[in-house]
């Protein structure tokens, strides 16, 4: 048998499976000059394994393989793995699997061989950077968890030396770095000498005399340059992040000793503009004659940069899943013109509006394996589907604003009859605006593709909530959607003017 034969590269890695040594040697010069690790492997059997073991971007194989043909191949290697980008190739196109088949085992290319490699090569190019973009989006979404996650500690009112301590551990825990200090001007101490508020911790944990010894001019440069121009500086070992305030005026800085390069600077600046809110928010607080209208003003910035991030954190479950992008947008569409079907108050109208655009934020918290799951999902996988309502009001109730919105969004899957879920509520145990809600966006969910069926006609989807109404939805409020249905055409051009699903991913691309 053939042995294998890796070559290291790029950070992309790529094997190729095919029982003809030609087609192994032709690729690794192709995918080895195109700059990506390569890996070939001419038996399926041992490919499988070779995947379960080891994490790979982009599976090239042939069909015609013995012991088994490549579809087979895929239909193994998709019990325990879901990410992995598929290009399938064939030598005989009219042998090739059915379309059908090919959709549902999720491969994402197809490609005949042919003496020149031209297709491929357009193919592999192509799908690294699908790869690359979904990468991006990972990195991106899994930042933002854990900055929402630190949000509401940063924000506590506590001392100055307090919340640098918190401050300083959350930031460090996030960008993995051992090494680091926050120092902030001296405003609103307690004492009245003019140093300035500093912590540090790992080999800056001392006291502020014994760092300024420790200080070096070139780094003291750095230190300035960043608070003047506002912007972050990369040093040699770390960065030095500027804290900025909502006027434009840097409060102090933070330096992270970083050992790996760490290219996620957007996160950080998000995460030092969390810090530099929150330590204003304590300036403020401990000023003795403070205006109120300062602290209203100032409460209401923290209020508008955590909507920020979770509004970021929505935008990034929608776009990183091409079926669902623009869901929660139409959900609060249709949940807004079903509240004014009712004559609801403008706070209702808006309550329904906040809880439309992020009834889904729990799913943030569901494994992708099992969100973008193709066939049936057993059990266990349904039962952890099932708690995203929970973990979508958990986040939401970080903060005090979102205090009538979490209901809703915790009981959006509730049913009428009490087979709903989280808590089987039941008929009027269910609050109104969370079954308007329901209707919404099963009437959403039901008029868009998705990758394990393909969406309903409206005729169909308005008949199913006929059929579900007295039991999965409230009666009324499906009386109320189908007549505003009769101006559905009218409804999505006022969604399609308002609402551009690119938007998030083309801010990102930028």
């Amino acid at each position: 048998m053939r042995k294998n034969s890796t070559v290291q590269s790029s950070e992309h890695r790529i094997i190729v499976v095919d029982d003809e040594r030609g087609i192994l040697d032709s690729l690794q010069v192709i995918i080895r000059r195109l700059g990506y690790q390569y890996t070939g492997v001419d038996n399926p059997l041992e490919a499988i394994e070779r995947i379960r073991r080891e994490n790979f971007d982009l599976l090239i194989l042939d069909y015609l393989m013995e012991p088994l043909l490549g579809d087979e191949v895929v239909k193994e290697i998709r019990k325990f793995n879901r990410d992995i980008y598929i290009l399938l190739l064939t030598g005989y196109k009219d042998l090739a699997p059915p379309l059908e088949t090919i959709k549902t085992l999720d491969i994402q290319g197809y490609c005949e061989k042919a003496d020149n490699f031209d297709q491929l090569i357009l193919l592999i190019e192509s799908a690294i950077k699908t790869i690359s973009q979904k990468k991006t989006i990972k990195i991106f979404r899994d930042g933002l968890t854990k900055i929402l996650d630190s949000v509401p500690k940063i924000y506590q009112l506590r001392s100055i030396p307090e919340i640098l301590e918190n401050v300083l551990e959350e930031i460090m825990l996030f960008a993995k770095s051992t090494n680091g200090f926050i120092m902030i001007d001296n405003f609103a101490l307690e004492s009245n000498n003019n140093e300035s508020a500093f912590k540090g911790m790992g080999t800056y944990d001392v006291s502020l005399e014994k760092f300024m010894s420790m200080l070096e001019p070139p780094f003291m440069e750095s230190m300035g340059q960043a608070r003047t121009s506002k912007e972050c500086i990369r040093t040699n070992d770390g960065i030095i992040l500027p804290l900025i305030n909502d006027s434009m005026k840097t409060l102090g800085i933070v330096y992270l000793e970083l050992k790996n390069p760490f290219n996620e600077i957007e996160l950080l600046k998000i995460f030092a503009t969390q810090v530099a809110t929150s330590i204003n928010n304590i300036h403020l607080h401990s000023l003795v004659s403070i205006k109120n209208d300062e602290l209203a003003r100032t409460y209401n910035e923290l209020q508008r940069r955590y909507m920020d991030a979770i509004q970021v954190l929505r935008l990034a479950v929608d776009a990183k899943d091409v079926y669902t992008r623009g869901h929660s947008d139409r959900v609060a569409y249709y949940a807004v013109k079903l509240g004014k079907s009712f004559n609801l108050k403008e706070e209702d109208l808006e309550k329904l509006k906040a809880a439309g655009i992020f009834h889904d934020i729990g799913k943030i918290g569901i494994a992708d394996d099992i969100l973008f799951k193709t066939d049936k999902l057993n059990d266990e996988e349904y039962a952890e589907i099932k708690k995203h309502p929970i973990k979508g009001a958990n986040i939401l109730s970080a903060v005090s604003m979102f205090k009538d919105i979490v209901p809703l969004v915790r009981c959006h899957h509730e049913r009428i009859d009490g087979r709903g879920y989280p808590y089987g509520m039941k008929g009027d145990e269910i609050p109104f605006l969370a079954r308007i809600i329901s209707v919404a966006d099963a009437f959403d969910a039901m008029t868009s593709d998705r990758q394990y069926r393909s969406k309903l006609n409206i005729e169909e989807a308005k008949k199913q909530l006929t059929l579900n109404s007295g039991t999965q939805f409230d009666s009324d409020v499906v009386n109320n959607f189908i007549t505003l249905l009769e101006d559905f055409d009218e409804m999505q051009k006022e969604i399609e003017h308002t609402y551009n699903p690119d938007q998030f991913l083309d801010n990102e691309n930028k």
